[in-house]
């Protein structure tokens, strides 16, 4: 694909309205429309997490395929309270647009108060040499086109979140057998046999642009850096990033 210059990812997903509300004493969540049948339930906390904050389930997959992390991100929001609810506190959309150490531009989105014909993750990326993106409906296909290869138009690729070669128990573990590799992956950790691939900082370079979208939304969309947390000749361990917006 050449040098890697746009990425999309986006999450939506019509789940807000069907945990809106909590009872505090019994922890049973309600929908908007059992809400009134239940005075005694409170909003629940994704009434009040910002979409935004939920940008690490696309933007995780994407900076390790690019190797890569966000250094800059900036974003806007609907209005709260929702449209589509008025009653419900959170906006129905918010997106970030970042930019990677390696010169990448993103652009993300979250949106889980308002209905899609499909809730979806969707990403595309786009190189110098050409691009990949990902199915948008169940009828549809993920397609790939390279320049130079004598392709006039996209072609459809049969990818799927289901591993060709996964074994016997990763069948039937959740969320495309995918659930399956965490697991494996800590057990090796604490068994001595390797280490972590997903370490502290990877977790931090995949949290803190979403933490930060949402404050570039509650500033007006102000332009935030995003820190390196590793340590360097610049910090010691356990020392605070110095570029804290």
């Amino acid at each position: 694909m050449g040098r890697v210059t746009y990425c999309e990812g986006q999450y939506f997903h019509f789940y807000t309205p069907l945990r809106a509300y909590q009872d505090p004493s019994t922890g049973k969540f309600y929908t908007v429309d059992e809400k009134p049948s239940h005075p005694e339930a409170d909003p629940a906390w994704i009434q009040y997490m910002p979409p935004i904050h939920y940008l690490p389930h696309e933007l995780s997959p994407m900076l390790k395929v690019l190797d890569d992390r966000v250094v800059e991100v900036t974003a806007m929001s609907t209005r709260s309270p929702s449209y589509t609810y008025p009653q419900i506190k959170s906006p129905d959309f918010q997106a970030a647009l970042m930019k990677t150490e390696k010169d990448a531009v993103l652009r993300m989105a979250t949106s889980f108060t308002q209905r899609f014909a499909r809730d979806h993750h969707w990403y595309q990326v786009i190189g110098t040499h050409g691009c990949l993106e990902w199915k948008r409906t169940d009828r549809d296909r993920p397609k790939m086109w390279f320049a130079g290869s004598q392709m006039h138009d996209l072609a459809e690729v049969d990818w799927r979140y289901e591993r060709t070669d996964a074994p016997a128990e990763a069948r039937g573990t959740g969320h495309g057998d995918a659930d399956y590799y965490p697991q494996l992956a800590f057990r090796d950790a604490v068994l001595g046999i390797r280490p972590l691939e997903f370490d502290v900082y990877k977790a931090m370079d995949t949290a803190a642009p979403a933490v930060l979208a949402a404050e570039s939304i509650a500033q007006g969309t102000r332009l935030m850096r995003v820190p390196d947390f590793r340590p360097g000749e610049k910090r010691a361990i356990g020392e605070m990033p110095k570029t804290l917006n």
